[in-house]
């Protein structure tokens, strides 16, 4: 019962933590990248005017979901006589609001109705706010680098709360056309392309498809090459988890092997009895096998209710916290899905059941004259 209502929670807190984690930065960097083919390795990046091509091929692609141009630009934020760096990212009215609008702490998105009025407002991060003292509505300076330097004033209309550091303390969102009226650049200018696909398992496939359809003076990067850390720590995952299923699965084994020995034991007597009346090895195994299976039934009815319970209330609950600066999360996050419920139990059964064969063969070492007498 508890082998498997831990290995079931296991897996679902496993895939709850990739989920939950994948679902944080791909929501604010995109799935792929694309952006121009150059040296250059600033924060900065190179502008460039997409292809009429380039355009048409993004939005034939039956995997990508939608797409969207930014740029990004280096600035520090001067408040409250404190300093903080960050990287100013430009997005434009076609901008997908949905995922930014589910982890928005106070305050609203940008509102692109009026463009000179939207080069003014601003969105940080809950961190970034908490560092330097500011809340929604509060006004700030802003110095861009470049030569020479430039400075901007900002009105803080939101407030969100992504969770993963590296994003909370290095981004925030502006109007695009700032960074254009900064730069100098045409209006048609961009500094990259994000793109979100539907079915984040074809990632790789379909960042080759995109990459080998781009205009020579481009190139893409998927999510998982610009935060190679998160997502190896992700992969580190699997492996824990297949060593904690292992280690589950032979305890319980050890403790189903042990139970059948007992048994077998405390029924020497009887075993000797029915062999002297003809009764056959086999048959007898089959009299404890049946009776050992019966037992991992029990085990597995009492450890899908415990597991599916646990998981069910802190799915709904969120009952268990996490210190989200260590995990990214705030609370231990549940997926179950109906397969791997189904594949731990089957596997369970089998693996029991082949297991205990080997203890059973014990009855036909048993000899009926020395068992009659055994007390």
């Amino acid at each position: 019962m508890l082998s498997l209502a831990v290995m079931m929670l296991s897996v679902a807190i496993i895939k709850g933590f990739k989920t939950e984690i994948q679902e944080k930065v791909r929501g604010y960097i995109g799935d792929i990248r694309v952006f121009k083919f150059d040296l250059n390795n600033s924060f900065e990046l190179t502008p460039f005017v997409p292809a009429a091509k380039t355009i048409s091929d993004l939005r034939k692609n039956p995997e990508v979901a939608y797409f969207q141009p930014y740029a990004t630009k280096p600035a520090i934020i001067s408040a409250n006589d404190e300093v903080e760096g960050i990287n100013f990212k430009g997005i434009d009215k076609t901008f997908n609001w949905d995922y930014i609008r589910k982890h928005l702490v106070s305050g609203t998105v940008i509102n692109f109705a009026d463009s000179a009025k939207a080069m003014q407002q601003i969105m940080i991060s809950q961190f970034t706010a908490g560092r330097l003292k500011l809340k929604t509505g509060d006004d700030f300076i802003m110095h861009f680098v470049q030569d020479p330097p430039r400075k901007r004033k900002f009105k803080i209309v939101g407030i969100y709360n992504i969770g993963v550091e590296e994003i909370d303390k290095g981004f925030v969102l502006g109007d695009l056309n700032l960074i254009r009226r900064l730069n100098n650049w045409a209006p048609n200018q961009i500094g990259g392309i994000e793109i979100r696909i539907k079915d984040f398992s074809r990632l790789r496939s379909t960042s080759t498809d995109i990459y080998s359809n781009l205009e020579t003076n481009l190139k893409s990067e998927s999510v998982q090459e610009y935060f190679p850390a998160i997502f190896t720590w992700l992969s580190l995952l699997d492996v824990n988890t297949k060593v904690l299923l292992v280690l589950m699965m032979v305890v319980g084994v050890i403790n189903m092997i042990t139970a059948l020995l007992i048994m077998i034991l405390e029924r020497t007597n009887m075993i000797g009895l029915l062999k002297s009346m003809g009764m056959t090895d086999v048959s007898i195994m089959k009299i404890f096998l049946y009776n050992a299976i019966y037992l991992v039934g029990i085990g597995l009815l009492l450890g899908n209710i415990l597991g599916l319970g646990i998981g069910f209330i802190q799915q709904y609950t969120h009952i268990f916290k996490l210190d989200q600066s260590s995990y990214y999360l705030s609370y231990v996050p549940i997926e179950i899905h109906f397969t791997d419920v189904l594949l731990l139990n089957i596997c369970t059964v089998l693996i029991c059941f082949i297991v205990l064969i080997v203890p059973s063969m014990l009855v036909s070492k048993i000899s009926p004259l020395k068992a009659i007498r055994f007390k």
